[in-house]
C-alpha cells in the first residue's frame, strides 16, 4: 500500500508511537508499504514548534531534517494537480492544510493515515484510521 502520513501521524511516529492506532502502527511498520509525506506537512510541523504545541528541539529545521532521513519516506509533491483538486474536494471544513493533504491523496492514490474524523466521512481519498 502507499500511504501519505498526516501531520500528526508523522510526528506521533517519531515522537510518541503509543499514541498510534493498532492499524496504524500495522500500516506503518510493514515493509511493503511504502510512506508519503506532503510538504505541507513539514510546514505544519515547523509551525507547530514556533507556536510551542511541540518541541523540536532547539533548532526544528534540523530536527525535521533528521526525522525524514529516520524513516525511508518519499515526498508526495504539492502540485497544480493537488492544487486544482483541493479545490475539487466536497469537504466541509476549511482548513487548507487538511484540504491539500486529502487532494494528495486523492491525486496519487495514496492511503491518509489519521485521526482526524472530518476525513473519515468523506469521499474522494481512502483513509486509515491512525
Amino acid at each position: 500500500m502507499n500511504l501519505l502520513l498526516d501531520t500528526h501521524i508523522w510526528i506521533w511516529s517519531l515522537l510518541e508511537p503509543k499514541k498510534l492506532s493498532i492499524a496504524a502502527r500495522k500500516a506503518l511498520d510493514d515493509s511493503g508499504n511504502d510512506l508519503f509525506l506532503s510538504p505541507i506537512s513539514v510546514w505544519e510541523t515547523i509551525v507547530l514548534h514556533r507556536k510551542g504545541k511541540i518541541d523540536l528541539g532547539p533548532d526544528p529545521f534540523i530536527w525535521v531534517e533528521t526525522a525524514l532521513y529516520t524513516v525511508p519516506i518519499q515526498e508526495a509533491p504539492l502540485n497544480l494537480s493537488v492544487a486544482v483538486q483541493s479545490e475539487k474536494l466536497e469537504l466541509d471544513w476549511k482548513d487548507p492544510a487538511d484540504r491539500f493533504l486529502a487532494a494528495t491523496a486523492a491525486v496519487y492514490d495514496l492511503i491518509l493515515i489519521t485521526r482526524d474524523s472530518h476525513f473519515q466521512r468523506k469521499t474522494g481519498f481512502r483513509v486509515i484510521k491512525g
